[in-house]
């Protein structure tokens, strides 16, 4: 469970730049194999497995173990589609898999993206209901694999969902004025894993420090390329 104020790297293309001074990397975890994962063990480092829960990627190879009847529209990324996530029981088979592939390759951690889905035009009528039994199902998925789990976003339903999760990772709370809805994790002892893409640095790292936020300024490519608040 990282705590309030711990360094973190984000990178999400490979390969990945382990000379980055940081307590905890996330990473993708189809496209990183457990010898990165040894290595970064190896240098004092926690690894985060990044996969994600809220949408299918035509480019994954499990894609095609998604139930057809469960892919929904485009989320805006290439190749990928919203899952219907109102039945939590017709995903399990693939999120087990995706976890404990995470698990074998040693990660500490899971970074399960897209779990705001009832804030999105998915082409189902999901709603915040759902969203919570959703992400509940999640977070109880990653525990039985011996993993820590983040809150992926879905800042609006943060302070219910608290006690589920170890940590949360956030992106542009500042940019949206929500950082301040994350204090319910902070309270708790655990870290808020923030990136902001467009403000500048010295646009949010004033209240990043206050609230003791471990923020990065990234690009969207989530690339090596990192600047935390100093």
């Amino acid at each position: 469970m990282p705590k309030p104020g711990i360094t973190w790297q984000w990178q999400l293309t490979t390969p990945v730049d382990l000379s980055v001074d940081a307590e905890v990397y996330d990473i993708d975890g189809f496209l990183n194999d457990a010898d990165v994962v040894a290595e970064l063990h190896r240098r004092g480092r926690k690894a985060i497995c990044y996969v994600e829960v809220g949408a299918a990627e035509n480019f994954r190879p499990d894609y095609p173990d998604w139930p057809r009847e469960l892919l929904g529209g485009s989320n805006g990324w290439p190749g990928e589609r919203w899952l219907d996530i109102r039945d939590p029981a017709k995903l399990k088979p693939v999120l087990a898999k995706r976890f404990a592939m995470c698990a074998k390759k040693g990660f500490d951690a899971v970074e399960p993206d897209l779990m705001d889905a009832y804030e999105s035009e998915t082409g189902f009528p999901i709603t915040a209901a759902h969203q919570l039994r959703f992400n509940r199902f999640v977070a109880r998925l990653a525990h039985e694999h011996g993993l820590s789990v983040a809150l992926k976003n879905d800042v609006d339903q943060a302070a219910e969902l608290v006690g589920d999760f170890d940590f949360t990772v956030n992106e542009e709370c500042a940019a949206f004025d929500e950082c301040a809805s994350l204090k319910p994790f902070l309270e708790a002892g655990k870290a808020v894993l923030h990136a902001e893409y467009d403000l500048a640095p010295a646009e949010y790292c004033a209240e990043s420090r206050r609230l003791n936020l471990s923020s990065l300024h990234k690009s969207r490519d989530l690339d090596a390329a990192a600047t935390p608040c100093p």
